[in-house]
């Protein structure tokens, strides 16, 4: 069953783009700065993380900073009889596997991976590969990011839709 998208309109873009500025601000800050009541404001969160458009409001920790300095895209090709559960939840037992998607084209996975060097980088491919039900796969270590990670512009073109 597909999932149903959430009609974002432009309070919701207003109030996910404070969040994404300043994600400790609480619920009455948050109605003060946005010129509605406490109440709106804590009923917009509440259906927004219901239907799955907000995910969390954790901190997102820069792996960098903690001593992960290269990332790394792995695209991977899997024996199709092991199918692409078994080999995920290899990755997730990966705690370098930041995160993994099957895809089209001619690798079946991307991983996005850190390390904290190059050599710690091969250990990583290393136990990776190691899976029976990974055949092949390929790596471009990423040099700078030019765009991080962003939903504020995105939501901004949805509330206008």
């Amino acid at each position: 069953m597909a999932e149903q998208s959430v009609q974002l309109d432009e309070l919701d873009a207003r109030l996910v783009e404070l969040l994404a500025a300043e994600p400790r601000i609480g619920v009455l800050e948050l109605s003060r700065r946005l010129a509605v009541a406490r109440g709106t404001v804590q009923a917009r969160l509440d259906k927004l993380t219901a239907r799955g458009a907000i995910k969390g409001f954790g901190p997102e920790v820069v792996p960098a900073m903690i001593g992960f300095g290269v990332m790394s895209f792995v695209t991977l090709e899997i024996s199709q009889r092991y199918g692409h559960d078994a080999v995920a939840g290899h990755l997730a037992e990966i705690p370098e596997v930041l995160e993994a998607h099957t895809i089209t084209g001619s690798g079946d996975i991307l991983c996005r991976i850190v390390a904290r060097s190059n050599a710690d980088l091969q250990r990583v491919i290393d136990q990776i590969v190691g899976y029976e039900g990974i055949r092949r796969a390929h790596t471009i270590i990423a040099l700078a990011e030019l765009i991080p990670y962003r939903t504020v512009p995105l939501t901004k073109a949805a509330s206008r839709i």
